[in-house]
């Protein structure tokens, strides 16, 4: 028969390990309610709704998180005021340095950015990349645009626009962008299709509204010949009276539909729009990051690609709602 003292022990035993137990139990990957994240959000300019858009994707992913998983998660906003891969690099040391648990870039330059994105890894901070990649670093998953395919969407729309015959320019901001060389070589190969039509040349430019928009009207005025624009990026379709004196003249598709390039479509100055997940940009990347820092989860793909939208005069109405949720208030 087992003695009292002897029953005493074993019952505080049990009680012990069912103690670590619950301990255990609340401590797995769908419940440490009260912890804690903060992901840096590094998109390429202030100046670009697009990645205002971004934004508001992170801050709505963060919101949604903590309401599912109890679990507190906050985004570090921070973002050149204009396109600037250097600062963007000392953006993400300084994150770093302050011990976030993750951080989602857009890269100004995919190859400049490459060694602080492999040191901020290897200092045990989590990066994935949208919109922009940096393919060789070690960033764990990118989501954005194929931006070949939307390259060569944009091209096969303008060609169907020109009637397939004419001379096409193309407008590709940044030169150092990666995504917008893919973008230019997806132009360009689509382009090789169709006979009837020549690749003038690629026109490069700040990414700013208002330069993008005097780089497009300068470049027609000095080149009458141009009857078609190939626009991998919507930057001078951000201001009014961009277009003046070129739509007389081409035809003109770009990529991105935001509110501003919607009016162009309605005005009929603008044949059609290639639209990205700018929103998801900002949302998906932050469920990423979550997901591995909270779970130890990686996504399927290391490239999420999204599908492409395009937009014309026959749908645009479709899309017009969309973004007064993307650009709310911050």
């Amino acid at each position: 028969m087992i003695s009292k003292r002897a029953f005493l022990s074993l019952a505080a035993g049990a009680i012990a390990a069912a103690g670590l137990g619950l301990v255990s139990a609340a401590t797995g990957a769908n419940a440490p309610r009260g912890k804690s994240y903060v992901f840096g959000v590094i998109a390429k300019s202030q100046s670009n709704p697009v990645f205002q858009a971004a934004r508001t994707g992170a801050e709505d992913a963060a919101r949604d998180l903590k309401e599912k998983y109890g679990v507190e998660v906050k985004i570090n906003w921070r973002t050149p005021n204009n396109e600037d891969a250097q600062q963007q690099a000392q953006f993400l040391e300084q994150l770093v340095s302050q011990g976030v648990d993750g951080v989602s870039i857009s890269c100004s330059d995919g190859k400049l950015l490459k060694s602080a994105i492999d040191a901020a890894v290897d200092k045990g901070v989590e990066v994935v990349t949208f919109d922009s990649d940096s393919p060789e670093s070690k960033r764990f998953a990118y989501y954005g645009i194929d931006d070949v395919a939307a390259g060569a969407k944009v091209m096969s729309e303008l060609a169907k626009a020109m009637g397939e015959k004419g001379v096409v320019a193309i407008l590709a901001g940044n030169q150092n962008a990666p995504n917008l060389q893919a973008r230019v070589r997806g132009v360009r190969e689509e382009a090789k299709k169709y006979p009837g039509i020549t690749i003038k040349d690629t026109y490069y430019h700040a990414e700013t509204a208002a330069e993008a928009a005097q780089r497009v009207q300068s470049v027609q005025s000095s080149n009458p010949d141009i009857t078609g624009w190939a626009m991998v990026g919507g930057w001078p379709l951000f201001t009014k009276n961009a277009l003046d004196g070129v739509h007389q003249h081409a035809k003109v598709v770009s990529v991105d539909h935001l509110p501003e390039q919607l009016t162009y479509v309605k005005s009929g100055q603008v044949q059609a729009l290639i639209g990205q997940d700018c929103y998801g940009w900002g949302y998906q990347t932050v469920v990423f990051l979550f997901e591995k820092v909270h779970q130890n989860k990686k996504p399927a793909k290391v490239v999420n690609n999204f599908d492409l939208s395009v937009v014309t005069r026959d749908n645009v109405s479709q899309y017009e709602g969309i973004w007064e949720k993307w650009l709310k208030k911050k």
